[in-house]
C-alpha cells in the first residue's frame, strides 16, 4: 500500500462524501469558517475527546476538569489582553473593498515565512516589493483586526451589554483556579483540565478544518510551584522517548529537524521538565492512536514569535499535504495569567505553601493546548491509504478511534436463516459497541464500505455457523491484513476489546 498524496480540498471532499464532515448549511450556501460532524465524524470525534479525558483526567491523581462557559464578563478578557492584542493583521483596500489576513496571503504570494511578523514588516514588504490589491490594483492598507467574536448579551443593545464568545478554553481555568484548587484539596503541582467550544473571528478562513472560526480545545493548565518547576517525579518515564526536533536555531539557519530524546530539552535549557514531560505525554499520545512517527515533530518557537509571557513554547505539529502545521502549542506560562487576574480583579489567587508558609502565585509550568479539530484532521490523513490491490481507499484509523468497530453480515440477504442470526450477532455486539448491519451488495463490496470509513473488523454469518450450533463460530476479516478467521459468538466482546496485537485465537 502507498501513502495517499490526498489534496486538502480531496479530503473535504471524501469527508463530506462519506459522512464525516458537512459544510454547515449548505443548502443556503454554506458559512465560511463553520463546519458540522455527521454520522461518522461525531463518532471519532468524541473518541478523540474521550481518549484524552481519560488518559490526562481520569487515570491521574493530579488532574481535574471543568466546564466553564462560553461568555463570561468582558473584564476577563480584558485583563488577559485578548480585548487589545488578540489580533492578526488585515491587507484591505478602501476602493474595492477587498480584505485578506496578511501574512498567509503574502506567504503564498511572495513564498517566504512570515511567522511571527509585525504590522511594520509587513508595511515595510508591501512597500518594498509594490504590493497592490488583486482585484482593482489600488492601494493596500493594513490594520490589527481583533479576533474576537462580539455578541450582545440582555435586551439593551448598548456598549455596556457586549460580550465575547471565548477566543479559548484556557482563561476560564484561571479565573475559577482558586476555587478548584480548595474545593478539590489539591496541592501543587496539579493541573485543571478542560474541552469544549472556542470562536475566533478569522480573516481568512482556510484550509479545511485547519483554520475554522468555530473549533474545539482540550487544555490543560498545569500549576507547580514557582521554584520547583523542575521537580517532575514522572520525568523519568519519558526522558527517552524519541521524536523529531526542530529548534529555533536550527529554524534562522533552514535546517531540518532532527531526532532527539526528550531529556535533551531539559539538557539544553530549552524547557523545564515539567514542560518537557507534558510534551512528551502528547507526543506519545498521538503516536500511541496511530501517527506514523516520520509525521510528527516538536517545533520551537523562535524568539520574535513567542508570546511575552512565556518561558518556551512548542509545537506539536503534523505533516499535512500543506506542509508542517501546528495540531497542538504548549506554552511555559510563567504566573502572567494569575497575576493579571489578581490585579484585575482584586482576588487573592494565591497559594498557600505549607512547607514554606508563605503565600506564592502558581507558575504555569505546562499549558498543553490541543485542538480536537486539528486532531481529527491529522488522524484522518495519517489513516488514507488506496490499496491499489484492492482499488479503494482503506482507512487504516487505530481501532480506538474507528467510528464504527464492527460491520455484520449475513453472507446472503435473501436467506432469512442467515438474516435472523446476523440480527442476533448483531443485537448482541451493539450493547457494547458501535457495530453497523448491512445487506446491501455483494460481501466483497460490504467489505470495501467498511474500508473506506475504518471499520477495524467485518464478521460475517455464513452456512458454517447456522451447521456449528454447538461451536457457535462466524467470519471474521481483518480491515488491514484481510485475514479471516473462525471466532466463537461467545468470544466476540472479548476481541473486540482487545488491541490488535492481544486478539484471541481462531476456533
Amino acid at each position: 500500500m502507498e501513502k495517499s498524496k490526498l489534496s486538502i480540498e480531496e479530503f473535504a471532499s471524501f469527508c463530506k462524501r462519506k459522512g464525516f464532515i458537512y459544510p454547515t448549511a449548505e443548502i443556503y450556501g454554506g458559512f465560511a469558517g463553520f463546519f458540522d460532524y455527521g454520522p461518522l465524524g461525531v463518532e471519532i470525534k468524541n473518541s478523540i475527546k474521550n481518549s484524552f479525558w481519560k488518559e490526562f483526567v481520569q487515570k491521574r491523581e493530579d488532574i481535574v476538569g471543568i466546564d466553564g462557559s462560553i461568555i463570561t464578563n468582558p473584564k476577563v478578557w480584558q485583563a488577559s489582553g485578548h480585548a487589545d492584542c488578540f489580533t492578526d493583521i488585515l491587507l484591505f483596500c478602501q476602493k474595492c473593498k477587498y480584505h485578506v489576513r496578511a501574512d498567509t496571503y503574502l506567504e503564498d504570494k511572495l513564498k517566504t515565512s512570515l511567522t511571527g511578523a509585525k504590522k511594520h514588516d509587513i508595511d515595510k514588504l508591501i512597500a518594498e516589493k509594490k504590493i497592490k490589491c488583486p482585484k482593482c490594483t489600488n492601494e493596500l492598507t493594513t490594520t490589527n483586526f481583533n479576533l474576537m467574536l462580539k455578541t450582545q448579551v440582555g435586551p439593551i443593545e448598548e456598549n455596556s451589554s457586549i460580550g465575547y464568545l471565548r477566543p479559548e478554553t484556557a482563561q476560564l481555568i484561571f479565573i475559577n483556579y482558586k476555587q478548584v484548587q480548595e474545593n478539590s484539596r489539591r496541592k501543587l503541582p496539579f493541573g485543571i483540565a478542560q474541552m469544549g467550544k472556542a470562536f475566533r473571528n478569522e480573516i481568512s478562513p482556510r484550509d479545511f478544518l485547519f483554520r475554522c472560526r468555530e473549533f474545539e480545545q482540550m487544555e490543560i493548565e498545569f500549576f507547580a510551584h514557582p521554584d520547583k518547576i523542575n521537580d517532575c517525579e514522572f520525568f523519568e518515564e519519558i526522558k527517552n522517548l524519541e521524536a523529531n526536533l526542530i529548534t529555533s536555531k536550527q529554524q534562522e539557519k533552514n535546517e531540518s529537524h532532527k531526532k532527539t530524546h526528550l531529556k535533551d530539552l531539559v539538557e539544553k535549557k530549552l524547557a523545564s521538565k515539567w514542560h518537557a514531560y507534558w510534551l512528551g505525554m502528547f507526543y506519545k499520545w498521538f503516536l500511541d492512536l496511530g501517527i506514523h512517527p516520520d509525521n510528527l515533530r516538536l517545533r520551537e518557537h523562535k524568539k520574535d514569535e513567542l508570546a511575552h509571557y512565556a518561558g518556551a513554547c512548542f509545537d506539536i505539529e503534523y505533516n499535512f499535504p500543506i506542509g508542517w502545521k501546528e495540531i497542538h502549542g504548549n506554552a511555559d506560562r510563567k504566573q502572567f495569567d494569575l497575576t493579571q487576574h489578581i490585579n484585575f480583579s482584586k482576588s487573592d489567587l494565591s497559594y498557600y505553601d505549607e512547607e514554606s508558609k508563605t503565600k506564592v502565585i502558581p507558575y504555569v509550568a505546562s499549558e498543553p493546548s490541543q485542538g480536537v479539530d486539528r486532531a481529527f484532521m491529522a488522524f484522518m490523513f495519517d489513516a488514507y491509504t488506496y490499496d491499489e490491490k484492492r482499488q479503494n481507499v482503506v482507512l487504516k484509523l487505530n481501532p480506538k478511534l474507528s467510528p464504527i468497530k464492527a460491520g455484520i453480515f449475513p453472507l446472503l440477504s435473501n436467506k432469512p436463516e442467515l438474516v435472523s442470526k446476523a440480527r442476533e450477532v448483531y443485537n448482541l455486539l451493539r450493547q457494547e459497541f458501535a457495530v453497523f448491519f448491512d445487506v446491501s451488495g455483494s460481501i466483497g463490496r460490504r467489505y470495501a464500505r467498511m474500508d473506506e470509513i475504518g471499520t477495524p473488523k467485518c464478521i460475517t454469518i455464513d452456512f458454517d455457523t447456522l451447521r456449528d450450533d454447538t461451536i457457535n463460530t462466524v467470519t471474521v476479516r481483518d480491515r488491514d491484513t484481510t485475514v479471516q478467521s473462525r471466532i466463537k459468538i461467545d468470544d466476540l466482546i472479548t476481541s473486540l476489546s482487545l488491541s490488535p496485537e492481544k486478539q484471541l485465537p481462531s476456533a
